[in-house]
């Protein structure tokens, strides 16, 4: 488990980028605060500068659920699953279909019924200071 602070956040999610493939799957998981969409932010902004496309606006999926940020040759859907409260609602979504060039960003996974087997799961977690947080990686699969 690591400790860091919010400025931080920006390092650690560069830190994991030559490890992501085009159709991986992060799951988003910590508290409200906990950090899970700033992480979300910088990772896609760092993504979106290495595949030279131009750097956007990355809010809280969690009104609309789901904003997608095209890539050259690939896509990543951010998904914010907070608000969801059936099944149906997350196969609607369509998030468990693997999509081949895809990276899927969840917020909130714990609402997925069915894990998929290959992912990465980010755990967020509120430190003992208010300006201090913990951060686990976990990864499952390949």
């Amino acid at each position: 488990m690591l400790k860091y602070n919010l400025a931080q956040i920006d390092l650690i999610s560069k830190k994991i980028l030559p490890n992501l493939s085009k159709s991986d799957f992060l799951f988003l998981i910590g508290e409200l605060g906990s950090g899970k969409t700033t992480f979300a932010r910088n990772l896609i902004n760092h993504l979106q500068k290495r595949n030279k496309v131009g750097r956007t606006e990355v809010p809280s999926p969690t009104f609309n659920l789901l904003y997608e940020y095209e890539l050259k040759s690939s896509k990543i859907m951010h998904y914010d699953l907070y608000r969801i409260k059936t099944v149906e609602e997350v196969e609607q979504l369509g998030i468990l279909e693997g999509t081949p060039n895809v990276l899927s960003i969840i917020e909130w996974p714990e609402k997925l019924k069915k894990k998929i087997k290959n992912r990465l799961e980010i755990t967020f977690y509120h430190g003992l200071k208010p300006e201090i947080r913990k951060i686990k990686f976990k990864g499952f699969g390949k």
